[in-house]
């Protein structure tokens, strides 16, 4: 790594090739080697299913999909070692495929952590050996790590993600089209996530939307998931009754920025829409129990996000698949939260 120079880079490769939630907390560091590689040509290698996200991102050149796995392995090299990068930062990629990726692609300088898997050895920082219990802080910053070792210090903490007019005007005329107003109050239940263990249950969705609807009965419910998820949100959305709408599998992924910047708020549990809601200036009520939100969490403007942890036993493990701590969460109390949410809102609008 001696011998690496920042000022000789023009071509960078950053691969972020997993979850949503996983590829958003990314673009923290995509944008900071942006700033800080301005002429540089920058590519990214990202899931396959998110790709469409950033087809008007002003911090990347070109995005290559990446289809997991062992797929299309061969054809994903080609295709990376055509963008010739003079480094590679792995920024979030499941192993044993990222390392080699990276690798394959011809760079010279491969920059990645935490750094102790068995392909360790062919990363430019191959010490001190890092894990992930070396990172205590957020995740968003353990991204942020890795452009600093490529030499980025002007650090940007804050998640870019674009939200195109295309993609607004497509939601408005959506949401026209199920009956919602632009002048309603739309509030986003977010019903899916990567484990049962991290969902609150449907019931308590079902609960919380009535009890804001006896605060204000023409408040609008949008229940957003993933298109296998459908089924879990029409379940709410038929508990809610008037006035619930199921935006899963009904919109392309790359309005969701759109969709949820729409949200007045947006209650979830700790999956990829929450960090789409920090990145967009959406305020949160999420919902955590058997992960941290220290980790995972809203990552920045913490004062527009309210967070309520209540922590499962220790040693359950955070990929569960029984929601019983969830469910310790009562809809009471995210309905207050919600409601100063909207609250803060209005005095906000108010004043401007």
């Amino acid at each position: 790594m001696a011998d690496y120079r920042p000022d000789n880079v023009q071509r960078i490769l950053l691969i972020s090739s997993t979850a949503l939630g996983d590829t958003v907390l990314s673009t923290a560091a995509m944008g900071a080697v942006r700033q800080r590689f301005p002429a540089a040509r920058i590519a990214a290698l990202i899931y396959r299913d998110y790709v469409p996200l950033f087809d008007q991102a002003d911090f990347l050149d070109e995005v290559i999909p990446y289809y997991g796995g062992w797929q299309r392995f061969f054809s994903t090299i080609a295709a990376l070692r055509r963008t010739q990068p003079d480094v590679a930062l792995v920024l979030h990629g499941n192993e044993p495929q990222a390392t080699p990726l990276a690798y394959f692609s011809g760079a010279r300088f491969i920059f990645k952590l935490p750094n102790t898997s068995r392909f360790a050895f062919l990363l430019s920082n191959v010490r001190p050996r890092l894990g992930w219990v070396d990172f205590p802080q957020h995740g968003m910053h353990v991204r942020l790590a890795v452009a600093e070792l490529a030499g980025v210090n002007n650090i940007d903490v804050r998640m870019r993600l674009p939200v195109p007019t295309l993609a607004q005007e497509h939601v408005a005329h959506w949401l026209v089209q199920q009956g919602v107003a632009a002048t309603d109050t739309v509030i986003g239940f977010q019903a899916g996530a990567s484990s049962r263990g991290r969902m609150w249950p449907v019931a308590h969705f079902v609960a919380l939307a009535r009890q804001l609807l006896a605060m204000h009965p023409a408040y609008r419910f949008v229940i957003t998931g993933a298109p296998h998820e459908r089924l879990r949100c029409e379940e709410i959305a038929k508990g809610i009754g008037v006035g619930a709408i199921v935006a899963a599998d009904a919109l392309p992924i790359e309005t969701l920025p759109a969709l949820v910047q729409r949200c007045a708020v947006l209650v979830t549990g700790d999956t990829g829409t929450l960090h789409v809601a920090v990145a967009v200036g959406t305020p949160t009520v999420s919902l955590f129990a058997v992960s941290s939100p220290a980790v995972s969490g809203p990552a920045y403007d913490l004062e527009r996000h309210i967070v309520i942890h209540h922590p499962a036993p220790a040693g359950v493990r955070s990929k569960t698949d029984n929601d019983r701590w969830m469910a310790q969460i009562p809809s009471g109390e995210v309905a207050a939260a919600v409601a100063q949410q909207l609250t803060m809102r209005s005095q906000k609008v108010a004043y401007d």
